[in-house]
């Protein structure tokens, strides 16, 4: 830390100038991004009286935990909590095992694996079209899934665009490592498995973000294949609760709470109940971020 005090002092001004000002920008651009974190959380922590008044900024306003109290009081709550982290921790093991398996056969030149070309424009073309609502609820009702944990999962089993960001990055990694295990008799899995996997794991923590955040945020499937509500996961609940609000799904407590409780600190407290998830997982996975998304876009 001296050191670098004391080589700032050798810099010439223009050098000085431009380290205060990278500083300054990076200030800024942090509180940009969280500011906002801290208005909802004290707009959810203020009376409604407050925060319909506009007098909250970034500290509570006559404090009370009301707004979560409505969200959180419910065991339905609890119960669509449950149903969102077995869906994150069932979802995203399958989404990350099927695009390795899929992206690694699609890495190879066409003279390594000769329907390459063909199982690629498979892939892409359901980027580009689909069915339509009606045709994917029909197919996903023949095949038994409606109302059940698995809807949630295999529908998006394989997404697409995170094979193509897996399949770019497998082929910028040094051929001659693979040949060489392949030489000493390695199979194809072993080599996947072994070496390939183990070498791309900043992009496979970048996915596996992915997938995260799309399985904790997703919440129209919950409502279009879910005919129970019990068996909503914690988006789609919120969906009904709070933003659509149906009264057949709430109690005369949760109505006599709603009354003191406003629109805005109630979204304010959905908002922040529905990021905390992710913003407690992703420092973690921060760091494979940049690299993952770097190395994944470059074609070698």
């Amino acid at each position: 830390m001296r050191e670098n005090v004391r080589a700032f002092y050798y810099y010439p001004w223009q050098r000085k100038l431009f380290v205060v000002f990278n500083y300054l920008f990076l200030t800024c651009a942090a509180l940009i991004c969280v500011l906002p974190i801290l208005n909802i959380l004290a707009i959810s922590l203020s009376s409604s009286a407050a925060a319909g008044s506009g007098e909250v900024r970034f500290w509570p306003v006559d404090f009370t935990w009301k707004s979560y109290n409505f969200v959180t009081a419910k065991p339905e709550f609890m119960q669509s909590f449950w149903v969102s982290v077995r869906r994150v921790l069932v979802g995203v093991p399958v989404n990350m095992v099927l695009t390795i398996l899929v992206a690694y056969p699609l890495s190879k030149t066409k003279h390594q694996f000769h329907a390459r070309q063909f199982y690629v424009w498979f892939f892409f073309i359901t980027m580009l079209f689909s069915g339509g609502l009606i045709p994917y609820y029909v197919t996903i009702s023949k095949v038994g899934l409606v109302d059940s944990f698995w809807a949630l999962i295999l529908p998006g089993a394989v997404p697409v665009y995170n094979v193509i960001i897996l399949l770019n990055f497998f082929r910028n990694l040094p051929g001659e490592i693979e040949e060489a295990a392949r030489v000493d008799g390695a199979s194809y899995l072993r080599v996947l498995f072994q070496i390939i996997v183990p070498l791309s794991l900043p992009a496979i923590a970048t996915l596996t973000l992915f997938c995260t955040v799309n399985h904790w945020n997703s919440w129209f499937e919950g409502l279009l294949l879910m005919n129970d509500p019990t068996h909503y996961p914690l988006q789609s609940y919120l969906q009904t609760v709070i933003v659509n609000r149906d009264m057949s799904l709430m109690s005369t407590t949760d109505i006599l709470t709603l009354s003191e409780v406003s629109d805005r600190t109630s979204k304010a407290a959905q908002t922040f109940v529905a990021a905390v998830p992710m913003l407690v997982i992703y420092p973690f996975l921060q760091k494979y971020f940049t690299a993952g998304i770097t190395l994944g876009g470059v074609k070698g």
